[in-house]
């Protein structure tokens, strides 16, 4: 159908929801809207579903997550896997609504519906999929995005975001689907009475904290004063219930971001990668003077923090360098306490730090790397298991704040990073020293590496249409140089398109669309012998490299 007949067509069967409706009418005679609404359907992928929440096959509502639902639905029955599927949601608008159309659609296909009565965070959902022996998960979040965004997460059996495969199949089965009369639906409370819609215990996410305080490495952090924000998201019941099993007494949070809020009323972009989604809690920080300042991002599988400058002030600490730090600091405290595994593993992606390399080198540590996406990194552990050596997994990370030092889970998890954070602080403490002290010192023995993130945003079906046709341009017709500097050697990834240019000075430029948003990323690195030549360095890279977007 043409994007007019699909827009008459959801004018009449749209009618369940009154913002829907209302959308539907208020763009009657723009024609640009109804395009942009309806030029395709939703996206879905191995992260499943994230769009603006409104009307339309290219947003999320109602009719588009009971299509995933049911795509999902048909998938599973036509597998071996268990009948039955966990659901979480965080505290995104309509996050609720979604989650229980999605245990209708499931229940009416015979597919027990076991879900969170409450929001709760993405890792405590990779947690209940194997603890409740699910054949899928899925997590109504659109993680750190801005407020209009909502989104539809799948798990496979394992806890892990579901395979390519897996997808495929799943969208395949959406493709048939036809969103308003190929949908099977339950009563909500009927499913409930009959068992098919079952609520998940406190016992299963008192288990999943548990199993997060099981990978402690033990160092006391009882005199750790902290600033906690879960920048109104879904983190703070879990995050709380741990500090208080690790003994933590001195606890503030920021009261402004403490309750659940889709709106984010304090931070438009609620992601702890970014200063102003902080900016509260470093506000608060100035009066109560903390060790450690944390934050998690709405469905609490990132986690960032800040610590003292020694100015009187406070630094936010990047993804790579609490990634570097919390590595290293698990390396060292584990050969002390003699609890290193025989042929550890890491994990970490292509588009996170080289300074890992050194790391791991320095404790006889493997690191592997993969593609961007922590869904790889829960495959490695998935390897590790089916071997019979899970073990020897012991920490896995990516720059975009994601951090995990367990089996446990199959993703990453806001509230083991706060853990490690904690311990991690703490130990320093004991030595004299400051996390960022440790920074520095990690710099001094490993070299300074420093990275930077560069974005292009691409709106509507005329973005889309410049993205591909500037990422086919980057593949055919590769730059010679990047600024003054000879492009010395270019790696094409298989299973998503990215792209990665090595320079005669030593600078790094990967090119990667992204897999869940209208943009193309670029991840810059850079390796020198000081700070200042670093940032210089840096700058210059970056400079040179935001001209390969311009076309």
């Amino acid at each position: 159908m043409n994007t007019k007949t699909l827009y008459t067509l959801w004018t009449q069967k749209a009618e369940e929801d009154p913002d829907l409706i209302t959308e539907l009418h208020e763009m009657k005679d723009d024609h640009e809207a109804v395009l942009d609404r309806f030029y395709r359907d939703l996206a879905f992928g191995t992260g499943g579903l994230r769009g603006v929440i409104g009307a339309g096959t290219n947003r999320m509502n109602i009719y588009t997550v009971r299509r995933a639902t049911q795509g999902l639905a048909d998938y599973l029955n036509a597998t071996d896997l268990p009948k039955a599927v966990a659901i979480a949601r965080d505290s995104r608008l309509k996050g609720e609504l979604f989650a229980r159309e999605t245990a209708r659609v499931l229940a009416a296909n015979g597919i027990t519906a076991w879900l969170y009565p409450r929001l709760e965070p993405t890792p405590a959902l990779s947690w209940a999929v194997r603890y409740l022996n699910c054949g899928a998960g899925i997590c109504v979040t659109a993680s750190h995005n801005p407020a209009k965004y909502n989104g539809y997460k799948v798990y496979g059996a394992d806890g892990c975001q579901i395979t390519p495969e897996a997808a495929s199949k799943v969208l395949a089965a959406m493709e048939k689907t036809d969103c308003f009369d190929g949908v099977k639906l339950v009563d909500f409370d009927r499913a409930v009475a009959e068992g098919t819609i079952r609520w998940i215990s406190d016992e299963c996410l008192d288990a999943f904290v548990d199993a997060v305080l099981d990978l402690r490495p033990g160092n006391d952090v009882s005199k750790l004063k902290l600033v906690y924000t879960p920048l109104n998201g879904s983190g703070l019941e879990c995050v709380k219930k741990l500090l208080g099993k690790m003994g933590v007494r001195s606890l503030t949070v920021v009261p402004e971001q403490e309750k659940p809020d889709g709106n984010f009323p304090t931070c438009p972009y609620p992601n702890p990668e970014i200063r102003e989604a902080m900016e509260a809690g470093l506000r608060l920080c100035d009066q109560v003077k903390p060790d450690l300042l944390i934050g998690t991002d709405p469905d609490c599988d990132r986690m960032g923090a800040a610590v003292p400058d020694g100015k009187g002030g406070y630094r936010l600490i990047t993804g790579n360098e609490m990634g570097v730090l919390l590595f290293d600091y698990l390396c060292r405290t584990r050969l002390d306490r003699g609890t290193m595994p025989k042929n550890p593993v890491a994990v970490t992606t292509i588009v996170s730090t080289d300074m890992a390399t050194p790391i791991a080198q320095h404790y006889g540590v493997e690191l592997r790397r993969t593609l961007t996406g922590f869904k790889y990194i829960g495959e490695q552990i998935g390897l590790l298991e089916g071997d019979g050596h899970k073990e020897r997994y012991i920490f896995g990370f990516e720059e975009s704040y994601g951090y995990l030092s367990g089996a446990h889970v199959r993703d990453k998890d806001g509230v083991n990073a706060v853990m490690l954070a904690c311990e991690c602080a703490a130990w320093y403490a004991g030595q004299g020293r400051s996390l960022l002290d440790a920074i520095h010192a990690l710099y001094e023995e490993y070299g300074y590496y420093q990275n930077a993130l560069l974005t292009k945003t691409f709106e509507g079906q005329v973005g889309m249409e410049a993205m591909n046709r500037l990422m086919d341009a980057l593949r055919n017709q590769s730059p010679e140089k990047i600024g003054d500097a000879a492009v010395t050697n270019i790696v094409q990834y298989d299973g998503g398109g990215v792209l990665e240019f090595h320079t005669e000075k030593g600078g790094k430029v990967i090119v990667r669309p992204s897999g869940t948003e209208p943009k193309i990323k670029l991840y810059l690195s850079v390796r020198e012998d000081s700070e200042a030549k670093a940032q210089a360095a840096l700058e210059e890279l970056s400079a040179a490299a935001s001209k390969l977007m311009e076309g």
